[in-house]
Formats: C-alpha cells, sequence, structure tokens
C-alpha cells in the first residue's frame, strides 16, 4: 500500500540541512522535496543545482504560501524561526524548525500558542543529537534506581570555538540573529532535561573577552553581544543542585560532558572529543566505560519521525515545542541572571500561568 505523499519544503539550507535533513526526507518512501529558498537568489539557486530541487522561490512567504507544500523545514538562523512557524502553521503547514527554538521565551510563547491553535498540524524542534544513542539505556538506569536520588548535575562545554581573537565574528555571536543561548548552553541542557529533574532557578555570571570582532569585508568591526564564557549554578525540582560550565575560550578544553551523580550511583557522557557513556556505583573502585546493547541503542531519526508524525504513525519525542519553551526560558533565565546579579526562578514567572505549553 502507497504512504500518504509528503511534499516538503526547504526554508534556509544551511550545514544540516543538506547533510542530514535532505537526504534524511529523500531516503523515506513517497516522500518529496519540492522547493527551496535560501538567504540570496545565488545561494538558493546554488542550494537548489546541489540538492536537484527543481522548484525555487525569491521570498520564503511564497514557499510557506505554495499549495503544493505539505510541511516546512526551516534551516534558518534563529531570528526567522518564530515567525515563519507561526507563518507556516496558518498556512496549515506541518513545521520542522532547526534548533534553538527562537532568540528568547516570548517568541518561544509564541511559537507554542500557535502551535496550540493548530493540533492537528505536527510541530517538531530539530533535537540535540547528544545522548540519542544512550538515551533508552540511560532513562532506565535511572528508572531502576542505579543512581539511587540525582543529588548534582554538572555540566561541562569547554572549547576554543572563539579563541582565536582574530576570526571575524560568527553568528553565534550576535544576539540579533542567535538570541541569548551561548555556544552549546541550549543543546546540553535540553539533553539534561531527558534525564534529570528540572531546574526551579538559576544564578548565572557571564563574560565577553574579545568584545569586538571583524565583521565581514572592509576591516569595520562590530559588537559581540553573546558572551563566550559563563558559568551558572541551578535549584533543581528535587533539591539537587546544579553546576554549569559553558566557555568558549577554554584552550585544550575538556569538550562536551554531562555528569550525574547520585546518592548510589555517578553516571559521565562524555561527548567529545569522544561519546562514551561510564558509569559507578558506591563500593566499585573506578568509573567504567558501559556499551549500550544493539537493542536498546537509539540515534538519529528526527527525518522519519516528523514524518511518521504526519501520517499518524507516531508522535514527536525529539523535540516537541513544550521542551524546546522549557530551554528557551532556561537560557534566557541565564540571560537575564548574568546581567542584573541575583537568582531567576524558573518558570519565569511572566510566563507561568500558561499551562498548555
Amino acid at each position: 500500500m502507497a504512504e500518504q505523499r509528503v511534499r516538503i519544503g526547504l526554508v534556509g539550507a544551511g550545514k544540516n540541512t543538506r547533510d542530514r535533513h535532505a537526504p534524511g526526507f529523500r531516503s523515506l518512501p513517497d516522500v518529496e522535496l519540492v522547493g527551496v529558498v535560501n538567504s540570496t537568489a545565488e545561494s538558493t539557486a546554488r542550494v537548489a543545482h546541489e540538492l536537484s530541487i527543481s522548484k525555487t522561490y525569491p521570498r520564503w512567504e511564497e514557499l510557506v504560501a505554495d499549495p503544493q507544500v505539505d510541511a516546512v523545514c526551516i534551516g534558518t538562523w534563529p531570528n526567522l524561526h518564530c515567525e515563519i512557524t507561526c507563518a507556516a502553521l496558518r498556512a496549515g503547514k506541518h513545521v520542522l524548525t532547526e534548533a534553538r527554538m527562537a532568540r528568547n521565551a516570548e517568541e518561544a510563547h509564541r511559537m507554542a500558542q500557535a502551535a496550540h491553535e493548530y493540533p492537528e498540524l505536527v510541530k517538531q524542534i530539530v533535537p540535540s543529537p547528544f545522548g540519542l544513542v544512550q538515551h533508552e539505556h540511560v532513562l532506565e538506569m535511572i528508572r531502576d534506581g542505579f543512581l539511587g536520588d540525582i543529588r548534582e548535575v554538572v555540566v561541562i562545554g569547554g572549547t576554543d570555538a572563539f579563541a582565536n581573537p582574530d576570526a571575524p565574528l560568527h553568528w553565534r555571536q550576535d544576539a540579533e540573529r542567535s538570541g541569548y543561548n551561548v555556544l552549546s548552553l541550549g543543546i546540553l541542557h535540553e539533553t539534561v532535561l531527558r534525564w534529570a529533574p528540572p531546574p526551579v532557578s538559576v544564578f548565572a555570571q557571564a563574560q565577553t573577552f574579545g568584545r569586538l570582532r571583524a565583521n565581514g569585508a572592509g576591516g569595520s568591526q562590530a559588537a559581540v553581544t553573546v558572551p563566550d564564557s559563563v558559568q551558572i549554578l541551578t535549584d533543581l525540582a528535587n533539591g539537587g543542585r546544579g553546576l554549569y560550565h559553558i566557555s568558549g575560550i577554554c584552550r585544550f578544553g575538556p569538550g562536551h560532558q554531562i555528569h550525574l551523580y547520585g546518592s548510589e550511583g555517578t553516571l559521565r557522557y562524555e561527548i567529545t572529543p569522544v561519546e562514551r557513556l561510564l558509569t559507578g556505583r558506591a563500593g566499585e573502585k573506578q568509573l567504567l566505560e558501559f556499551e549500550v546493547p544493539a537493542a536498546k541503542r537509539g540515534g538519529w531519526r528526527v527525518e522519519a519521525e516528523f514524518v511518521g508524525a504526519i501520517r499518524g504513525y507516531e508522535k514527536v519525542r525529539f523535540t516537541d515545542f513544550a521542551t524546546g519553551v522549557k530551554y528557551m526560558e532556561f537560557t534566557e533565565a541565564v540571560a537575564r541572571s548574568a546581567a542584573s546579579q541575583t537568582r531567576v526562578p524558573l518558570p519565569l514567572p511572566e510566563y507561568a500561568h500558561l499551562a498548555h505549553h
């Protein structure tokens, strides 16, 4: 029996769209990439040729309005995610949007409200890829009491991504385009939310060590408006505590790691430079690397999940808009705390009444 045909339009075609989404969609039966629009006419034509997509558009609004498009895959910078998502939902399109969900909590809640108004449409955020392989096994360990009570969560994201002071301004250093998210904070916190109790407050400090960067040709400089170093303390819903160190100026830094320290055991998930899971229980001498059994291994299936949800086979797990709102409120709370040097509660007070999110 033939599958329901799903016709997808690409708005923005960055690396993730070209490397993951396009081939992922094309691997599925009766899924067609029908059109694309990128930031300029030249880049649109180039991507259309590269991905063998026949139809192009001069503006994203025209792709969203096209009755030949059933679903929209948004691969732009975060500054356009809210506007395009809301327009696509109003036009009756299913939406898969690249992470981060948006620039700030207000935009995230606007997207969640639009999603609430169109329950028949599928809404998905491209998830953090961290921990997808290990997810089911880690949840099973936690449910079975391997860790006991989770007392401390340590999240590390220390790289040299922005250590070179002569490198030009990256879009992730521009709050107008990227929003409040700092480096890998959002992508790591999204993974933590899958395994640990949520934070109920944050206290943060941040620093920008290089405040100006070259901005394109001509020698002009622009202000760096996203910190390149942030440290965060959190209170967890179960009474535990969290500690985050996120930095782009760590030469020979530790990379990306998530540690869960419980009353009975420890789990350390190392992401870079080599992905591995280490565990240990009280009475054992050291942490040992654990290989997740093949039967329990997850992985990247974002495109299949999105299309499966459109066809009614499954529901979106990684990542729904409610989860996106949580990590967006967290990243904004971090920014607010660093700016005010005060503890900021979560959920953010002005959104606490929005229970349907």
